[in-house]
């Protein structure tokens, strides 16, 4: 699994953050290439990981990259939003740490088979779990009607020519279907009118971000996920979230604030009945960000913010 490397992002951050029990039992939600969890193997020594990933490629790399600790690791080719079904067939009741590193890897991205990145012309299939029987890129813009399309565009997109994208995909669409990454880069560009494209990022860039959070259902799991990690935090465990982009830190954010709440109730309600706990004290007032050095290093990591809590 050579081709399988990723460099992480807020490495040193992150298990400052995290990793606070010599002896802790920690999970990776995203374990990607292994490079999180084996710096949690590392600093301490007593440590276990438990390594999550949908994406098998990732896990046989991972497997590969970490087996010098032995059992201390452990895999579980998964979706993280089943993490409650997870830690029960784990027979696990309680862990020290929970880290969740959303968003696409660099592998992802530059394996060009996938067809995640518009710098390659591949297959349009963007599954993070390509075993998984769930529509691939190709058929949401095969088969999406011109309103879903836009929507889906503008909303985990933020594309502004989502209306215009959408049309001139399901123009194109009625002559010959749309199945490689190259011809729905040659579509949005025309889509998009030419003073448009000429400044800032790649004029596929925001539709191919939007198509591949479709795919994958990447937002609609957030939140779920991080109140179950909470639940299963023992007292001063941690959670860690690195996030890629405004809509999924907005999540995040929101996320973190709902777990230290102990109530949430209508502020003119004089008696509780919500039964909401407090669940986690937020560490990071604002959003933990990569130094100049690891920008320099790996500008990939530009826009990754890191938000912690810790349980209560």
């Amino acid at each position: 699994m050579d081709h399988f490397q990723h460099q992480p992002v807020l490495l040193e951050e992150t298990i400052a953050n995290l990793v606070w029990k010599e002896d802790g039992l920690y999970v990776d939600c995203t374990l990607g290439a292994g490079g999180h969890s084996e710096a949690i193997l590392r600093r301490n020594l007593k440590s276990r990981v438990i390594g999550i990933d949908q994406d098998h490629e990732a896990i046989e790399a991972a497997s590969e990259r970490l087996a010098p600790y032995g059992d201390r690791a452990i895999f579980v080719w998964n979706n993280f939003c089943n993490f409650r079904q997870i830690m029960e067939e784990l027979q696990i009741h309680q862990v020290d740490g929970v880290l969740l590193d959303l968003g696409i890897s660099s592998p992802q991205l530059d394996h060009q088979e996938r067809g995640f990145s518009y710098q390659h012309n591949a297959p349009l299939d963007m599954r993070m779990n390509q075993q998984a029987d769930m529509a691939s890129a190709a058929d949401l813009v095969n088969q999406c009607s011109e309103e879903e399309l836009a929507d889906m565009i503008f909303r985990y997109g933020e594309e502004r020519w989502a209306k215009r994208i959408a049309q001139f995909i399901c123009q194109r669409r009625q002559e010959f279907p749309i199945e490689t990454t190259g011809e729905l880069v040659s579509i949005i560009k025309a889509a998009i009118p030419k003073k448009a494209r000429e400044h800032g990022h790649h004029p596929a860039k925001k539709t191919f971000q939007a198509l591949r959070i479709a795919v994958n259902d990447e937002l609609n799991i957030i939140a779920p996920t991080m109140e179950a990690a909470a639940e299963f935090l023992c007292p001063g465990g941690r959670l860690a979230v690195i996030s890629f982009h405004s809509l999924e830190d907005r999540i995040v954010k929101e996320s973190m604030k709902y777990l230290a709440k102990d109530c949430i109730c209508p502020p003119n309600q004089v008696v509780c009945t919500c039964d909401k706990k407090q669940l986690i004290h937020i560490i990071t007032k604002k959003p933990i960000l990569p130094g100049e050095d690891e920008l320099e290093e790996n500008p990939r990591a530009r826009s990754a913010k890191l938000r912690v809590g810790e349980r209560v």
